[in-house]
């Protein structure tokens, strides 16, 4: 057992390698609501964050009081509107709004300060900034109601947030933003995220929020990945979305067509849910990106090991001949791979024969995405590759997955179908079926 679970900590650690060289360096702007303070779930993510910190990522945290101000504002006995999600934040409102804010700020400060032994925070050195980064406008009137003292972000002090990065400082932006007049406005905490994410091209913006992410269909399915364009599709449907999602979505979106690499949104609930979107493969919640996160393209040479971790498996229990370091340098410009968020899960070979007829060879795709029809894609983007090239016949010889190309129109046919010079190269002993498919 002990073996067992140092064997799994070993694969994991090694599978987040990639991910920890990726981030060192990168700018993450990381967005919750004052509901993770109110209910003491920021402890746990403290930790997540002091761990990140130590990675070298740059964190700017965007926090929210909206349950602080609400409270505040029922002891007063004094009622607020909304207008399109936004508070109409008059006097009363924004005098709740500057001591939530505050209130919040101090006790984040607090807590992110923390470095007692035998803890997670153990040794931790996080310096917190904080201060009038976000410049403001007022909204004025929306649909026929004034929202007073309620704002939008004007502009973002980049040069005043990336100066306190540089100097290995954590920057915390409240919903609260100042006008050049000195005047203070409310803002909505998913906007200013959304600003600072875009004005510091943030490798990553994250929404903690009470859902687990996009969440669709009556199954209740968690999208895992969702382009922008996916994702605009999923708004314009009437009830498909709602709560929080409905709410951070949006701006996700704009971020990412602004420029932002990632988005993603996931549950504030879920302990270690931030380092598990972070640092897994698949995440735990919705990840949001411009374009489609595979990619089929030619393989390159710095991508040999890559591929022979992919076929090692299979060519042990004789799916595919084994191939060499050596071979596979004579041979890469053959390859394509299949990447996935810059990780690459499958590949596949295609070689030219006289004659019109090309070999499908060395189709391999990671145990985790071969029931995602990873496997198809790679044959029906090797298939448009054979086509470019006016390759009329496309075979494959194979020993454990006859069925598989049946069933995606191949047919069975003898050794002496084959070009000739792959004739003579077959290797009798293995025995492998041939199969033939014609484009």
């Amino acid at each position: 057992m002990a073996y067992s679970v140092s064997a799994d900590f070993v694969k994991w650690f090694r599978s987040a390698a990639p991910y920890i060289h990726a981030f060192r360096g990168r700018t993450f702007v990381i967005a919750f609501g004052g509901e993770v303070v109110a209910d003491g779930k920021f402890m746990a993510i403290i930790h997540d964050l002091n761990l990140l910190a130590s990675l070298g990522v740059r964190l700017v945290l965007v926090h929210g009081a909206r349950p602080q101000i609400e409270t505040r504002l029922k002891q007063l006995k004094h009622r607020t509107r909304y207008v399109n999600g936004l508070r109409v934040t008059d006097d009363i409102a924004l005098s709740c709004a500057k001591e939530a804010s505050g209130r919040m700020r101090v006790e984040i400060e607090a807590l992110l300060s923390m470095g007692l032994s035998n803890s997670p925070m153990a040794g931790a050195d996080i310096r917190v900034a904080s201060g009038n980064f976000v410049t403001a406008k007022p909204i004025g009137v929306l649909h026929g109601v004034d929202l007073v003292h309620t704002g939008e972000v004007r502009k973002i002090d980049v040069v005043g947030i990336r100066d306190r990065l540089d100097h290995n400082e954590l920057v915390l932006l409240s919903p609260l933003g100042y006008s050049p007049t000195g005047e203070i406005f409310n803002l909505a905490l998913e906007d200013v995220a959304a600003a600072a994410a875009v004005a510091l091209s943030a490798e990553k913006l994250i929404f903690l929020m009470d859902a687990t992410g996009v969440v669709t269909g009556k199954r209740a399915e968690l999208k895992h990945e969702l382009t922008c364009s996916e994702a605009e599709r999923l708004l314009a449907r009437e009830g498909v979305l709602s709560g929080d999602v409905r709410l951070y979505l949006p701006r996700a979106v704009d971020a990412c067509r602004a420029g932002v690499k990632r988005a993603h949104l996931l549950s504030r609930h879920a302990d270690g849910a931030l380092l598990l979107e972070l640092f897994t493969h698949r995440g735990v919640g919705t990840m949001l990106t411009q374009d489609p996160l595979e990619k089929l393209r030619p393989a390159r040479i710095e991508e040999i090991g890559s591929i022979l971790r992919l076929i090692e498996p299979l060519e042990a229990d004789g799916t595919l001949v084994k191939r060499n370091r050596d071979l596979l340098e004579m041979e890469i410009d053959r390859f394509f791979v299949l990447e996935h968020d810059r990780v690459i899960i499958g590949c596949a070979a295609l070689y030219p024969f006289e004659g019109g007829v090309a070999e499908l060879a060395c189709l391999a795709v990671h145990p985790d995405h071969r029931r995602a029809g990873a496997g198809e894609r790679l044959l029906h983007a090797i298939e448009a590759r054979a086509k470019q090239r006016r390759i009329k016949r496309l075979f494959v010889l194979t020993t454990r997955t006859a069925h598989w190309f049946i069933e995606r129109g191949f047919s069975a046919a003898p050794v002496s179908a084959l070009p000739r010079r792959k004739q003579d190269l077959y290797n009798y002993q293995r025995r492998s079926q041939v199969f033939i498919k014609r484009l």
